[in-house]
């Protein structure tokens, strides 16, 4: 696709680990891929070719990619979910908001044997089937759905509930 700034994230990383702690299959009920990137131009025409692109690319895949460029997010968000959303400069900045510390992680292939890993909050978590809310945004609503969607099908996942901590005066 040719994306300078792009990770590979969430969902389908974290979940094919939870598959094989679990002795499932690796690809067991993802239904989807996410695939995040920068680009300079914040432009609906340049997203949907990106995204037209990876829907080409990836033909093959038993589940749908989903594309979206970090560069657009604040544009669509604020209708979609509410809240306020400032502008990204990078795509892992967009990692460090998803609501769960656990699924904020992303992958990609440097080359042809090297594999970079960005994980801010760190991979214990995903290992040991925690999950942990992300306050970065007030999100708890988003958080509260995916995270008890998740444990339904991984049973064995610890779901910590999302607690506003109290403002220190």
């Amino acid at each position: 696709m040719g994306l300078r700034d792009w990770w590979l994230t969430s969902g389908c990383i974290v979940q094919t680990v939870w598959n094989l702690r679990c002795g499932r299959p690796a690809g067991e009920g993802i239904n989807d891929y996410d695939v995040v990137y920068f680009a300079d131009d914040p432009s609906w025409e340049a997203e949907d070719q990106v995204i037209g692109d990876a829907k080409a690319l990836f033909a093959d895949l038993p589940a749908k990619v989903e594309v979206r460029n970090q560069a657009r997010v604040h544009l669509w968000y604020p209708e979609k979910f509410g809240i306020s959303y400032s502008a990204l400069t990078t795509a892992s900045e967009g990692i460090l908001r998803f609501p769960s510390t656990t699924t904020a992680v992303g992958l990609k292939r440097t080359g042809d044997d090297f594999l970079d890993v960005y994980a801010p909050f760190g991979l214990g978590n995903v290992w040991d089937m925690i999950v942990k809310p992300n306050r970065a945004l007030p999100m708890a609503e988003v958080y509260k759905e995916k995270s008890m969607r998740w444990q339904r099908q991984w049973p064995r996942l610890v779901v910590r509930p999302w607690v506003v901590e109290p403002e220190l005066e």
